[in-house]
Formats: structure tokens, C-alpha cells, sequence
């Protein structure tokens, strides 16, 4: 069979971000639902992406010129207007972790931010649907934490191992043809990072807050 990527650049292309204004760009609900629906089931016309989020066609539009803006998406071959097919130039987009340029430090915490809202939104809707799915995916779902005490380098480490576990089944997702029959779009989020805090929880405090206490005479946080 042959060889069908759904993004213009490759099954493992990848779009980095290093442009403060096109990262706040991307940080938009319907253009994160735009993007991810280009790269599992484009292209799309702007009038199919309306029905399928449950948007207008000319809102759909709109938004996906803006991500075409930014390098995110094109137009596709065939059709005209509306009815002109889009595409996702990319399979996947990279933030820097830690960034130097503070204004794009703050655009990558509201990137992430709105990506965390997103990911909540699909757990609580699979938590919703699941009595009703078949057993088999009921019993695959994952849904659990592990409390581990790690350094800065095995974090890294084990944050890797998911990656390289997850990219033999990369390709699947910009190439149709390489997937089982009873193949479905999974998400796999991956989390890990140090507690703030206890395990109940509570506000962090702020910058200001730590800085005053670290900065208090006597207060060690600790006993003597």
C-alpha cells in the first residue's frame, strides 16, 4: 500500500515555536481542536471542521487561517472558498522548556495551561463515557499515579523511556493505513513533575512569599 501522511511535512515533522505572538496564537481553544483534528483526520475544509467541533464554518475559517499565519497549517490541494481543503504542515509542535526571552516564558506557561485544561476536558468525558464502552477498553484505560523520589536526571530519564515507548506507534497517527481495524485514537498524557507542597494540597506560594520566608531570621523550616 502506498505511503499517506496526513501532515504536509512527514509522519515525524515537527513545528517549533520560538515566536512569542504564534505560540499566544496557538494558545486558543478552537485552534488547539483545529490543529489536532488536521493531524488525525485531515484535510478538512473549513465546512467539515464546523460540524465535527460544533462551530460555524466562517469561525472555523477564521481560525484556520490564523494558525496558516503562523506556519501551523495550509491550504491543500483542491477546492475553492470554504470549500478549499486545509492541512497541517506539521505531525507535532515543540515549546522550548526553558526558554531565555521572559515573554516567551510567560506565552509557554499560558500555552500549557490552556493544553492542561484541554487534556482535563477529555478525561472528564471519557470518565463519563466509560460505563458505557466495551468492557476490553474499560479494562485498558489507564487511570492512576505513581509517588516516586527521583534527581532532576532520572526524571529526565523516565520521561524518555514514555517517549521511546510511545514512538513505535507514532506513525500510525499520520499514516491510516498502518492501523488495525479496531484501532482507536488513544491519548496518553504524560505527567511528572516535584510536589509543591503536601499531598493535600493547599495554595503555592508565591515568589514573593518564598522569598520572605527563605529571607526571615530564624526560619529554617526545619528544627534545631
Amino acid at each position: 500500500m502506498a505511503e499517506h501522511s496526513i501532515a504536509a511535512g512527514g509522519p515525524r515533522s515537527v513545528k517549533r515555536i520560538t515566536d512569542p505572538k504564534a505560540l499566544r496564537a496557538l494558545a486558543h481553544p478552537i485552534r488547539m481542536s483545529l490543529i489536532g483534528l488536521l493531524r488525525t483526520e485531515g484535510p478538512l475544509t473549513a465546512t467539515r471542521a464546523a460540524e465535527l467541533l460544533g462551530e460555524s464554518s466562517a469561525t472555523c475559517s477564521f481560525h484556520l487561517r490564523q494558525l496558516a499565519k503562523y506556519g501551523m497549517a495550509e491550504e491543500a490541494p483542491g477546492g475553492r472558498g470554504r470549500e478549499r481543503p486545509w492541512q497541517a504542515t506539521t505531525m507535532s509542535t515543540d515549546v522550548p522548556d526553558f526558554p531565555d526571552d521572559p515573554e516567551l516564558a510567560v506565552a509557554g506557561g499560558h500555552y500549557r495551561a490552556v493544553l492542561a485544561e484541554r487534556y482535563y476536558e477529555w478525561l472528564m468525558r471519557w470518565l463519563d463515557q466509560r460505563p458505557d464502552e466495551p468492557g476490553e477498553w474499560q479494562r485498558a484505560d489507564q487511570f492512576g499515579d505513581k509517588l516516586l523520589y527521583l534527581t532532576a536526571s532520572e526524571l529526565a530519564e523516565v520521561g524518555q523511556r514514555m517517549r521511546d515507548l510511545c514512538d513505535e506507534y507514532i506513525d500510525r497517527t499520520a499514516r491510516p493505513e498502518l492501523r488495525p481495524p479496531d484501532a482507536r485514537l488513544v491519548s496518553v498524557l504524560q505527567f511528572a513533575f516535584p510536589m509543591i507542597g503536601h499531598l493535600g494540597g493547599g495554595p503555592r506560594p508565591s515568589a514573593a512569599e518564598r522569598t520572605a520566608r527563605e529571607d526571615a531570621p530564624g526560619d529554617s523550616g526545619g528544627q534545631r
